[in-house]
């Protein structure tokens, strides 16, 4: 099981863009690599296109190693370690190893 999914909201542990806080929008997991929304831009030339007559260079998302990451939990909105627990029915789902609260 991933610990970092789609939507979740992660902290930033180390390099450039620490102790920033964002939302999930791809995980790579071959990769061990996602990315983060506004979290390590970089500037990338554009061409001109029909779509985007303008051009020019543009800020855009890279992908930011899933090390760096670390998962913040909604109740006590502090970023925490997980663990993996298996519930009653058989099913798996992450818990605060702080707060003991289930995302």
């Amino acid at each position: 099981m991933m610990k970092i999914r789609k939507n979740d909201t992660v902290q930033i542990i180390t390099g450039k863009d620490k102790g920033k806080k964002g939302k999930v929008l791809h995980v790579f997991p071959d990769l061990g690599k996602a990315i983060v929304e506004n979290i390590n831009l970089i500037k990338k030339a554009q061409r001109k296109t029909q779509t985007d007559p303008k051009g020019g260079i543009v800020e855009v998302e890279a992908a930011i190693s899933l090390s760096n990451l670390m998962l913040v939990c909604k109740q006590c909105n502090k970023a925490s370690r997980t663990k993996v627990s298996v519930l009653k029915d058989g099913t798996k789902s992450r818990e605060c190893k702080q707060c003991g609260a289930t995302n």
